[in-house]
C-alpha cells in the first residue's frame, strides 16, 4: 500500500486511542464547565442517587458482610500461629478503610452503575431522544451527564461507608465467635491504628471513583452509534474502562498517600 494514500497519521490502533483520549477529556472538561451552573436538576439528582445508590444497596451489604467474614477466617490462622490474634480488629478496620471498601465498591458499582448509565444513555442516543431534548432548547448534556456524574460521585461515597461497616460487622461476628469481646471494644480496637490521612484517603478514593464510573458510563452512552448493537457495546465499554481505570487510580493514589504517610 502506498504510504501517501494511509488515512491515518502513526496506525489505526493508535490513532483512535488517541482520539478518544482527546474526546474523553473534552467531555470531561465540559462537565466540569457546566455542571455547578444554575440550573442544577437537583431533583434529578436525587433521583439518580436513588437509581444509583439504593437499589445497590442489598448487593453491597451482603457482599461487605460476607467478605470481612471470610477475610477474618482467612487472616485468623496465620495472626494465630504469631500469637497475634488480638490484632484482627485492627487489621480488619486498616484493611477496609485504607483498600477494601473504596476498591470493592468501586468494582462492584462500575459492573452494575457504569454499565446501566452506558445503556440508558445509549439507548436514548439511538433513539434520538437526546437530539429531541436538543431540539427543545433543553441541554441533554447538563441534565442527563451531570446529575447522573453528580449522582454516581455521592453514591459511591455512600456505598463506601457500607460496605465497610459491613465489612466490619462481618468480622466481629468471627472475632465474637472466638474471642467474646464487645461490639465497642472491637470497633475501638479497628480504629485505633487508623489516623486522619486514612480517612481523607478514603473519602478521596470514593468520590473520584464515583466520578470515574459515572463519567465513563456517561460518555460512553452519550457518545454511542450503531443502533442498539452501538447500545450493549457502550454499556461494556463503560464497564472495562472504568475497571481500568479505578485500578490505575488506585495504584496511584496509594503510591502518594504511602510517600505522604513516610515524610
Amino acid at each position: 500500500m502506498n504510504n501517501n494514500h494511509r488515512s491515518h497519521i502513526l496506525s489505526k490502533t493508535i490513532d483512535k486511542l488517541s482520539t478518544d483520549v482527546y474526546n474523553g477529556y473534552k467531555f470531561t472538561a465540559r462537565f466540569f464547565k457546566e455542571a455547578f451552573k444554575k440550573p442544577l436538576h437537583i431533583r434529578e439528582i436525587i433521583d439518580q442517587c436513588y437509581e444509583i445508590g439504593i437499589r445497590s444497596v442489598p448487593l453491597i451489604t451482603l457482599t461487605g458482610f460476607i467478605i470481612g467474614i471470610v477475610f477474618t477466617k482467612q487472616s485468623r490462622p496465620s495472626l494465630e500461629s504469631f500469637g497475634a490474634a488480638s490484632w484482627l480488629p485492627s487489621l480488619m478496620g486498616i484493611a477496609t478503610i485504607r483498600a477494601l471498601g473504596p476498591l470493592v465498591t468501586a468494582l462492584i458499582s462500575a459492573g452494575k452503575v457504569g454499565s446501566g448509565i452506558g445503556a440508558e444513555l445509549g439507548s436514548m442516543r439511538v433513539t434520538e431522544q437526546i437530539d429531541a431534548m436538543e431540539v427543545s432548547a433543553i441541554n441533554p448534556f447538563k441534565f442527563l451527564v451531570a446529575t447522573r456524574v453528580l449522582a454516581s460521585s455521592i453514591s459511591v461515597f455512600l456505598l463506601s461507608l457500607l460496605y465497610s461497616l459491613m465489612g466490619l460487622l462481618g468480622a466481629y461476628s468471627n472475632v465474637y465467635e472466638n474471642e467474646g469481646i464487645t461490639l465497642i471494644s472491637f470497633l475501638t480496637n479497628a480504629f485505633d491504628q487508623l489516623g486522619f490521612l486514612d480517612i481523607f484517603t478514603f473519602i478521596f478514593k470514593t468520590v473520584v471513583y464515583g466520578f470515574t464510573i459515572g463519567i465513563v458510563g456517561a460518555y460512553k452512552g452519550f457518545n454511542a452509534t450503531q443502533g442498539t448493537r452501538g447500545v450493549g457495546r457502550a454499556a461494556n465499554q463503560a464497564v472495562v474502562l472504568a475497571i481500568f481505570l479505578i485500578f490505575i487510580e488506585e495504584l496511584v493514589i496509594v503510591q502518594v498517600s504511602n510517600l505522604i504517610r513516610y515524610l
